[in-house]
């Protein structure tokens, strides 16, 4: 057996599978694009998916990968166990349509134990089967295996919901009785132990998995595939005879810096082991755009940054350490992943910044703790939502509790632990599974040409008929892919209402009528549409370019849409991105406009097109010729989409929108060409409560009082337009409040220097008055005084009627107020009270309220 490093251990997987045929796939970045399914790249075969369940057809029937991972669901796990980790390489080898179990088995005997390749001792190792697969049995046995080495077990059988499923094997290496004095049955049995690591887990696809039917009913698959996954680390920790995976040197290095930091020397303490795992995951994830937020992938971040923290204070590290751990990672791993290099103070900066604001939350989250103690306990819950919450690990409340001489209810936590974990549970099983194959889509292979590039018309017949749409020998529409939308047009007249793309590559479409296969056709994509779409997809790569220049590098494409209407642009950023920066990226896109830039697409081979500089989308799989889209050497962009052929056919740009949608993502809106009507139809909103706070001045307006209206901002074409209206709406909101204030003021002056027109001829000094006038509280208030004050009277009951509403008010020197206003109220089903010498009331039933006051006065 071999003694190899992690990269020699890469290099000689991928160097074995390229010998048998297998393209090698590059890792695809650990945030999922275009998978809602999933928060992160979880495994080998996650950015294949497409392939397995048929949706895409790709180029190379074998694929080869060393795919970057992220798990969390058994963090708590991290660094108590030998082989738990967040972040993880896993090597995968892939068959879709191609080789079957017997090969996939044989190669895998071939790379195990050849001594060209990794050498293992044929007697360390032990495979298990489903029971049902005596092929898989058959073929081990064939190749050299003891039977006595060969495992059944009913667990062998992968699947996840409906979809792509079928039996496995996996492998195991026996590290010798030194781990344990136990033998297979520690397999057999499904004990956790340090002697037998499983290695690596072969997956053979052949069923459509449908949970309402037992499993021996699946039906076969139309494309029977192989899926593996082994993990590097494992592999490490064997060929490199190391106790567990932490010694190995996919993460000593990291351990030996922390020892450095802390002065305090590993003797395979958690803390450490924890720490290396995380800065890993921390590092690579940030390197692919992913943020710290609270959602999502970016609450996942902070978690993970924040127990790596609670580990490093046990071991005397009480200020931010872990950005000093980037560069070890990154100089670890930089061979494999050169792109680390080109992120990493962007990381460090990120880390550095999210551990101070820890460091800050540490006293929110102590201050929480003790005031969530009761009877020197604290509960479950309040541990839970300490954890949830604030962020902090249970060891670290835990450690707060020890020093405060406290208890914590340990089993109401981890039940609250589990209710959530059990949900994040249910959550992939409903989501992570694949698609089912449509055999109807896979097995259609006949040649369909898109000429839409060059002509928006075509002449040319229909050679398929499926219930949901047509395929044709050739076709001018785009299908929706890449973000942008299908072409709008006809086909012999009739609408198109969609357009997609099919496994093999042709495109499907959906039209309001009825075909014939062999019917010669018309089809002609609407020129208009087109040429909308074509001048946002263009602006759309020049904006991509511009925010790179105005916020950074780092920023990466997360998702985009492009129609006829707008474009959309979603990008990942780990700070505020600010109204100053919001315009230089306009006004870059708009100078590359005005530059009338010729925009060239080329094919070419993936290699050229790197050398290039081309950037290509994250987790996009893309063959060995490619489309690249360059304009004038400023963005240079491998895409299938169209485009116009000059910068100058877009007219204008302007951004209509910026907001952040979650997890450190921030989405861009936009439109070209003639914006000003599209940028009102933007503003419609504010426009409307702008024409609100209008008509609400002109209802206050008389011929004493006018307001005045300031004129609106001119429209100019720009995102500056949407910052002037919104300045000039909280401007408005003053205004109008202010002229509100002023006309009230003088109303009420007005009607206070009137006070005697409310005053009987005759009055008494026991007295009703009732009033109709409309008037605000604050000036009734004033005006009963005013009039108390008047006619010294001993008692004063007002009842003031405005529209279906009365209210009454009592002032006495007889303390009676409060009687007279609950003598009014139970009369009229209202309400009220206070002091014997001031009280109010009031009643929405004025039924009754004539006899009420009839009642009061006699009371009087």
């Amino acid at each position: 057996m071999k003694k190899m490093t992690g990269q020699q251990i890469r290099e000689t997987w991928l160097n074995f599978f390229k010998s048998k045929g297998h393209k090698i796939e590059p890792s695809a970045s650990l945030i999922p694009v275009s998978d809602p399914t999933l928060l992160w790249i979880n495994a080998g075969v996650a950015p294949l998916k497409k392939y397995f369940d048929g949706t895409e057809k790709t180029d190379h029937a074998r694929i080869t990968n060393v795919q970057k991972c992220i798990r969390t669901n058994d963090i708590d796990n991290v660094g108590r166990t030998a082989r738990h980790h967040t972040f993880f390489e896993m090597l995968g080898n892939f068959s879709i349509g191609d080789y079957f179990k017997e090969d996939a088995i044989k190669y895998g005997f071939e790379i195990l134990t050849s001594e060209k390749w990794f050498g293992f001792p044929l007697d360390k190792l032990y495979m298990t089967y489903y029971p049902d697969d005596t092929l898989a049995y058959e073929t081990w046995v064939s190749c050299g295996v003891d039977p006595s080495h060969l495992i059944p077990l009913e667990g062998n059988f992968w699947e996840i919901g409906a979809g792509p499923s079928g039996p496995d094997t996996e492998i195991f290496f026996d590290r010798g009785e030194a781990y344990d004095k136990r033998g297979k049955e520690l397999i057999e049995q499904d004990l956790e132990n340090e002697r037998f690591i499983e290695i690596w887990n072969i997956v053979f696809s052949q069923y459509n998995a449908d949970p309402s039917i037992p499993r021996s009913q699946y039906k076969e698959l139309p494309n029977k595939n192989i899926d593996t996954g082994a993990g590097l680390e494992r592999f490490a920790c064997v060929l490199q005879g190391t106790k567990t995976n932490f010694e190995t040197d996919l993460f000593y290095p990291i351990i030996l810096e922390t020892e450095k930091l802390s002065h305090v020397k590993y003797e395979g303490q958690m803390a450490y082991k924890v720490i290396a795992d995380h800065i890993k995951t921390l590092t690579f994830a940030i390197s692919d755009g992913a943020v710290l937020s609270n959602e999502g992938r970016g609450y996942v971040l902070r978690r993970v940054l924040r127990r790596a923290v609670k580990y490093g204070r046990s071991i005397g590290l009480n200020e931010p350490f872990l950005y000093q751990l980037v560069d070890t990672v990154v100089e670890m791993m930089k061979d494999f992943y050169p792109n680390l290099v080109q992120t990493k103070e962007i990381v460090k900066k990120i880390v550095k910044k999210e551990e101070e604001k820890f460091f800050e939350t540490i006293s929110d989250g102590e201050k929480h703790l003790l005031s969530s103690i009761e009877n020197n306990q604290l509960s479950g819950e309040a541990a839970f939502k300490l954890y949830d919450t604030y962020g902090f690990p249970i060891e670290l409340t835990l450690e707060y509790a020890e020093e405060n001489h406290i208890t914590v209810d340990l089993e109401g936590f981890k039940q609250a632990l589990e209710e959530q974990k059990m949900r994040s549970r249910n959550a992939r099983t409903q989501n992570e599974g694949m698609k089912s194959q449509e055999e109807a889509y896979i097995n259609f292979k006949e040649k369909s040409k898109f000429v839409g590039y060059n002509t928006l018309e075509v002449e040319t017949k229909v050679i398929k008929v499926f219930p949901s749409g047509i395929v044709l020998e050739e076709t001018p529409f785009y299908a929706t892919m890449g973000g942008q939308v299908f072409d709008k047009g006809t086909i012999n007249g009739l609408v198109v209402t969609n357009v997609t793309k099919l496994p093999n590559g042709q495109y499907l479409h959906e039209v309001e009528g009825e075909f014939n296969e062999n019917d010669d056709v018309l089809a002609i994509v609407s020129k208009d549409t087109r040429n909308l779409v074509s001048s946002n997809h263009t602006a759309t790569h020049l904006l991509h370019q511009a925010i790179k220049d105005t916020i950074g590098s780092h920023s990466h494409q997360q998702g985009s849409q492009v129609t006829k209407d707008l474009l959309r642009f979603d990008v990942n950023h780990f700070d505020k991105i600010t109204e100053e920066d919001i315009l230089a990226i306009e006004k870059i896109v708009n100078n590359h406009i005005k530059l009338k830039e010729t925009v060239i697409t080329k094919e070419m081979n993936i290699n050229d097109a790197k050398k290039l500089g081309a950037q290509a989308l994250f987790s996009e799989k893309y063959g060995d010729v490619v489309r690249v889209v360059n304009i004038n050497g400023y963005s240079i962009e491998l895409c299938g989409g169209t485009h116009v052929t000059n910068t100058s056919e877009i007219e204008q740009f302007a951004i209509t929108s910026v907001e952040s949608i979650g997890s450190g993502i921030y989405r861009f809106e936009g439109v070209t060409k003639n914006v000003e009507p599209l940028i009102l139809n933007t503003l419609k909103n504010t426009l409307a409560d702008i024409n609100e706070l209008i008509q609400k001045a002109k209802r206050l307006e008389s011929q004493t009082y006018k307001f005045n209206e300031k004129t609106l901002p001119e429209l100019i074409g720009s995102y500056k337009d949407i910052l002037n209206y919104r300045n000039y709406l909280e401007e408005l909101k003053n205004d109008v409040k202010n002229f509100e204030k002023e006309v009230s003021l003088k109303e009420t002056q007005k009607i206070l220097e009137n006070a005697s027109d409310f005053i009987p001829k005759d009055p008494k000094a026991k007295m009703v008055i009732k009033i109709t006038k409309s008037m605000d509280m604050s000036t009734l208030k004033q005006l009963i005084d005013v009039i108390y004050d008047k006619i010294k009277a001993d008692v004063l009951f007002v009842v003031h009627v405005d529209l279906d509403k009365a209210t009454f008010i009592a002032k006495s020197n007889q303390n009676n107020a409060g009687t007279l206003i609950k003598l009014a109220a139970s009369l009229t089903n209202g309400s009220g009270g206070g002091k014997p010498t001031l009280a109010q009331g009031g009643t929405k039933d004025l039924t009754n309220l004539e006899n009420a006051l009839l009642e009061v006065e006699k009371a009087l």
